[in-house]
């Protein structure tokens, strides 16, 4: 699994972006929560949301604003099926 870090995480957007991928998976923890959330992101959003992420998130992936919210994953993929086999069968071997 790649280090999880902010520097990462804008590297699999840029990833995702040059090598033409449809999706940017990412796996957010959050206290209280049994399970992580999966978020998947279209290409066409992949600016602004790696934007809000930078701006969101610290260098950790921890969020600056809400504590207990953690990025924990993240992943490129042109089909559901391979951001889930990487974000959630992987995460949970």
């Amino acid at each position: 699994m790649k280090l999880l870090t902010r520097e990462n995480l804008i590297k699999c957007y840029k990833g995702a972006k040059s090598y033409e991928k449809r999706y940017v998976g990412v796996l957010i923890e959050m206290t209280g929560f049994e399970k992580p959330e999966v978020i998947i992101n279209q290409s066409e959003n992949f600016d602004k949301k790696l934007a809000y992420y930078i701006d969101a998130y610290d260098e950790n992936l921890n969020h600056k604003h809400a504590q207990g919210i953690k990025i924990i994953g993240f992943t490129h993929g042109n089909y559901f099926d391979d951001i889930e086999e990487d974000l959630l069968v992987g995460f949970y071997r």
